[in-house]
């Protein structure tokens, strides 16, 4: 979730992706404006990166190889043994959203499995004007997953005023969670952006295989709640 204000056109660059081990090569990152057109139009340009093979049976392939078995260390990086399954697929759970302000203390948000929080009100409230940056805690269990990316909506009475995306990166299975910070923004302030925004986000993948989406509402008012 991001916002800036609605005469203002959204910018801004992310922090460097922190996954570890490549093996499949990440997608274009972008945080802009976007349309469902836009969303087809990538989709149609994507490559066929070919079937996916077990993280698992890529360890074992060449296994009395020295050479080969140094390169796919050095490839793979600091891969968790532990976290590894005999499914070619990677396993990506979302658990918190943390709103982070400098006014005031870290806000630690559990994000529901499927995405939506029972609140029937808004899941957090901005204060206009505050600095503010959001972090997700996520887990990669299995395989690693590759092109990583997330991306959100954001509606005010039906209307559409904000829409973005961003690169997370490239992460290999392990049991510590990963962190993702993203950059500083600073609410919009004044009478007519106070209210509820309602939000649709998702964390999609190089596959274009959504690991979570979710949607929430929120409030912009004059002090935090």
């Amino acid at each position: 979730m991001g916002l800036k204000d609605e005469e203002n056109k959204a910018e801004g660059s992310s922090e460097e992706p922190k996954g570890q081990g490549l093996s499949r090569k990440n997608s274009h990152s972008s945080i802009c404006p976007t349309d469902d057109d836009d969303e087809e139009e990538e989709e149609d340009k994507k490559l066929d990166l070919g079937p996916m093979i077990a993280l698992k049976e890529q360890l074992e392939k060449d296994k009395d190889d020295e050479s080969l078995r140094r390169w796919k260390e050095q490839l793979l990086g600091s891969v968790d043994l532990e976290e590894v399954g005999e499914t070619p697929d990677p396993v990506v759970k979302i658990l918190t959203l943390t709103l982070r302000s400098p006014e005031r203390e870290d806000m630690v948000l559990t994000i529901p499995e499927n995405g939506k929080p029972t609140s029937k009100g808004p899941w957090f409230t901005l204060k206009e004007g505050a600095k503010y940056s959001l972090v997700f805690t996520f887990r990669v269990t299995n395989n690693i997953v590759s092109g990583l990316r997330y991306s959100n909506t954001i509606w005010k009475t039906g209307i559409k005023v904000y829409s973005r995306k961003e690169m997370l990166g490239t992460f290999s299975p392990q049991a510590e969670p990963y962190n993702h910070v993203m950059f500083e923004e600073t609410a919009p302030s004044g009478l007519l952006v106070r209210g509820s925004y309602s939000v649709k986000s998702k964390f999609v993948d190089d596959d274009n295989k959504c690991y979570l989406e979710n949607n929430y509402n929120f409030d912009i008012r004059k002090n935090w709640v």
